[in-house]
C-alpha cells in the first residue's frame, strides 16, 4: 500500500475526472468512478465489482436503504485500508517531533563521542608535554577511562567510582617511579603492585580523585539520563505510530471515509463534528498519555537548563587534565613523605637505573577532527541542548490535540460545506460532540471505547519513570554529588551551593575555557568500548 500524501494526490486526479458526478447519493446511474477509485487505492482489479448500484443486504458497515455500489469483499478491503490510512495520519502528524528527537539524540551522542576523544587527547597531550618519562606507560590507563566514560555515558551498567578509582590507583606507580624516584624503575611487577594498592592508603594525590569523582558524578549522569529520555520519546512515537486499531474503531474508520464511496459520493468529506467523534474515540487511550508526555518535556528542560558549570559534561570533560596535573603536582611536591610511606608498606628494593621509554604521541591526531578553537556559544552542548528544547516546547500537548488536528489538517470537510454525517451528505452535523480522553467517551455516538490498552499504559509508566529519572537528576532545587557511601559505594547525596573545592571556580591552573568544534570527523569510540568489552 501507497503513503497517505501519494494516495491523497492520485485522488485528487481521479476526483477531478469525477467532477460530473453526484455530490448527492438520489439518482446515482453507474458506478465506474468508484471502480476507479477501488481498483487505484486497493492496487489491481478485483473480480465482481459492479457496474450499476444495486442491493446490498450482505454488507455489514455501509448499510444503506439505497442501491449500493459496493460489495461484502469491497468492504472487508475498504475496513483494512482505513485502518492502514489511519497509521499513515498519525505516521505524517508525527514525523517532525520524531524527527527532531531523532535527530538532536544523533547529534548529541556524536558530540558527546567526539567531546571524549578531545578530553582524551588533551590528557594524553598532557603527558607527552610534561611528563614525557611515564607517557606511553600511562597511554593504556587514560584510554581504558575514557573509554568507561562513553560506556557508561551511553547506558553501561558501570560504576564511574570504580574506573576514576582505577585510573589513579594505575597513576601512582608511575609517578613514584618517575617523578619521586626520577631515573629509577622497578623490575618488580609485585612491587609496583604494591604501590598501586598502597594510593589509598597514603592520599598521594590528597582530594583530587574525589574532586574528579563529583565533577563526573554530577556530569556523566544527567547527561546519561538526558540520552536515555531522549530514546524513550522516539520509543513512545513509535508505539503510537502503530496503534492496534480496535474493531469498533476500524468499523467507524470505515464507516466515515469509504463509506460514502458506496453511495458513489467520491467527493464527500465527513463534517467536521463526526470526524472528532471519531478519531477523539478512536484515540481514547492515546490522549491519555497527554499530561505524562507534557511532564516528560518540562523535565527535560528543567534537567537541561541545570546542566552548567561542573554540572556541564563539555566543562568537566575538556578540563579534566587539568586536574590530572594537579594531582601529579602534588605528588611531586610530597614525595619525601610518600617515600617514607611506601618503604614502610611496601619495603625497601635495590633498584637499578634505567631508561624509561620516551613518548611518541603524534600531535598530528588534531587534524582528525579534534580542533581546538576560540569558544563560539552556537556550538557548545548548552546551547544546542537549548535550541533543542525550545523547538521541542511546541509539542507539549501533541498527544492532547492530536485527533483535532488530523480532522482540521487532513480528513474533515471545512466548515460550512456539505458533509457526510455517517449516513448521508448534510449542512452539518446535529449529533454531541465529545471530548478528548477515555472519560469523555461515554456518550461518544460513533465509537464505543472499552477497557484499558495495555500498550499505552506500559508506555505510561516508562515515561513515568523516566520523568522520574530526570527530576531526580536534576541539580535545582538541590544539588547532588556522588559521594563515597559507607560500604565503598556510591550514594546519592543532597548538598549546598559548591564551592572551589568542587571546580566551580576554577582549580587555578589554568582551565580550558574552549570547546569542542564538532567537525564530520567521527569518533570510532563504540568500537574501541566494544572491543573493551
Amino acid at each position: 500500500m501507497m503513503d497517505a500524501q501519494t494516495w491523497r494526490a492520485g485522488c485528487c486526479c481521479l476526483l477531478l475526472l469525477a467532477l460530473a458526478g453526484a455530490t448527492r447519493s438520489e439518482g446515482v446511474q453507474s458506478c465506474e468512478e468508484v471502480r476507479k477509485l477501488f481498483q487505484w487505492r486497493l492496487v489491481g482489479a478485483v473480480k465482481g465489482l459492479p457496474d450499476s448500484p444495486r442491493a446490498g443486504p450482505d454488507l455489514q458497515v455501509c448499510i444503506s436503504k439505497k442501491p449500493t455500489c459496493c460489495t461484502r469483499k469491497m468492504e472487508e478491503r475498504y475496513q483494512i485500508a482505513a485502518r492502514h490510512d489511519m497509521q499513515q495520519v498519525l505516521q505524517t502528524s508525527s514525523s517532525t517531533l520524531k524527527f527532531l528527537i531523532s535527530r538532536n539524540a544523533a547529534a548529541f551522542q556524536e558530540a558527546l563521542e567526539t567531546l571524549i576523544r578531545q578530553a582524551e587527547n588533551y590528557t594524553s597531550i598532557l603527558f607527552c608535554n610534561t611528563y614525557r618519562n611515564m607517557a606511553l606507560e600511562a597511554a593504556a590507563s587514560v584510554q581504558e577511562l575514557f573509554t568507561h566514560v562513553g560506556l557508561y555515558l551511553f547506558g553501561a551498567d558501570i560504576n564511574p567510582e570504580e574506573f576514576i578509582n582505577r585510573f589513579f590507583d594505575s597513576l601512582f606507580p608511575l609517578v613514584y617511579n618517575h617523578l619521586i624516584n626520577p631515573g629509577m624503575t622497578d623490575s618488580s611487577l609485585e612491587y609496583s603492585e604494591c604501590i598501586r594498592t598502597a594510593r589509598r592508603d597514603v592520599s598521594p594525590f590528597g582530594n583530587i580523585p574525589k574532586r574528579v569523582m563529583g565533577q563526573m558524578g554530577r556530569s556523566l549522569l544527567p547527561s546519561r539520563t538526558f540520552l536515555q529520555a531522549l530514546n524513550l520519546g522516539i520509543e513512545v512515537i513509535n508505539t503510537t505510530d502503530h496503534l492496534h486499531v480496535s474493531k469498533e474503531c476500524s468499523r467507524a474508520l470505515l464507516r466515515m471515509q469509504y463509506c460514502p464511496l458506496c453511495q458513489g459520493l467520491t467527493l464527500s468529506k465527513p463534517c467536521m463534528g463526526y470526524c472528532l467523534n471519531v478519531v477523539r474515540g478512536c484515540l481514547a487511550h492515546t490522549v491519555e498519555l497527554n499530561p505524562h508526555w507534557h511532564a516528560y518535556i518540562r523535565s527535560l528542560e528543567e534537567l537541561s537548563d541545570a546542566m552548567h558549570g561542573t554540572y556541564d559534561i563539555e566543562h568537566v570533560l575538556l578540563n579534566f587534565h587539568v586536574l590530572v596535573n594537579d594531582a601529579v603536582m602534588q605528588a611531586h611536591l610530597n614525595g619525601q613523605k610518600l617515600s617514607e610511606q611506601v618503604n614502610k608498606i611496601c619495603g625497601r628494593l635495590i633498584r637499578t637505573p634505567t631508561q624509561s621509554p620516551r613518548c611518541s604521541f603524534d600531535g598530528s591526531k588534531e587534524k582528525h577532527g579534534m580542533k581546538i578553537s576560540p569558544r563560539n556559544d552556537e556550538e557548545t552542548l548548552a546551547n544546542r541542548r537549548k535550541e533543542f528544547i525550545n523547538s521541542l516546547r511546541l509539542y507539549r500537548t501533541f498527544y492532547g490535540g492530536l485527533a483535532d488536528e488530523l480532522c482540521v489538517n487532513e480528513l474533515a470537510a471545512a466548515d460550512g460545506l456539505p458533509c457526510w454525517n455517517g449516513e448521508d451528505i448534510v449542512k452539518s452535523y446535529t449529533q454531541r460532540v465529545v471530548g478528548n480522553g477515555i472519560k469523555a467517551q461515554s456518550g461518544n455516538p460513533e465509537v464505543k471505547v472499552r477497557g484499558t490498552d495495555p500498550v499505552i499504559n506500559q508506555i505510561i509508566d516508562k515515561l513515568k519513570h523516566v520523568i522520574q529519572l530526570l527530576q531526580g537528576r536534576s541539580p535545582k532545587p538541590d544539588k547532588w554529588e556522588l559521594q563515597m557511601g559507607s560500604g565503598g559505594g556510591m550514594v546519592e547525596q543532597v548538598s549546598g551551593d559548591c564551592d572551589d573545592e568542587d571546580g566551580c571556580g576554577g582549580s587555578g591552573s589554568g582551565e580550558v575555557k574552549r570547546t569542542l568544534k564538532i567537525t564530520d570527523w567521527y569518533s570510532s569510540l563504540k568500537q574501541r568500548c566494544q572491543e573493551k568489552i
